[in-house]
């Protein structure tokens, strides 16, 4: 089993940036939480950080065939990116969007994620635990798929 983590824009600046908000956590702190987490379940785990939606959208497109799931932080792109919603609804790898912040608690624009429409479901708020949050369950998603097409083929 293979798992993409797709990180948007700014969130390289995590442990830096805004802090009352994101916490104190840098993005490689992060990452190291979802690595035991997959050598734990026995998970192969890559990581991709952009600020460039081209990029972001090159890499998803690039999961298709390769990875099982995806668990992705449009960060800024949530709320803007039509390109990335087509890319992810493309290539169909169940996909779990993940927001640090509670966006339903900030501006009123970033309550809205374009992105979401493609993913299965959006862990948001729960700060750095959200990415916990979204190993679990992109984890389950795929033993279920996987458990599926084992009764098809009875």
């Amino acid at each position: 089993m293979k798992i993409s983590v797709i990180q948007g824009p700014n969130l390289n600046m995590l442990g830096i940036r805004e802090q009352h908000i994101y916490g104190p956590l840098t993005l490689e702190q992060i990452h190291l939480g979802m690595e035991k987490y997959a050598k734990e379940n026995d998970i192969e785990i890559e990581f991709f950080q952009s600020n460039l939606e081209g990029e972001i959208i090159d890499r998803i497109q690039e999961a298709f065939g390769s990875v099982d799931g995806i668990i992705i932080n449009p960060a800024a792109f949530s709320h803007t990116s039509i390109g990335i919603k087509d890319a992810l609804m493309a290539v169909n790898i169940p996909t779990v969007e993940v927001h640090i912040s509670n966006i339903y608690q900030r501006e009123e624009f970033r309550q809205k994620s374009i992105t979401a429409g493609a993913s299965m479901g959006v862990i948001t708020g729960f700060g750095a635990f959200s990415y916990h949050l979204a190993m679990i369950s992109v984890h389950q998603i795929i033993l279920e798929q996987i458990e599926a097409k084992k009764n098809e083929n009875k």
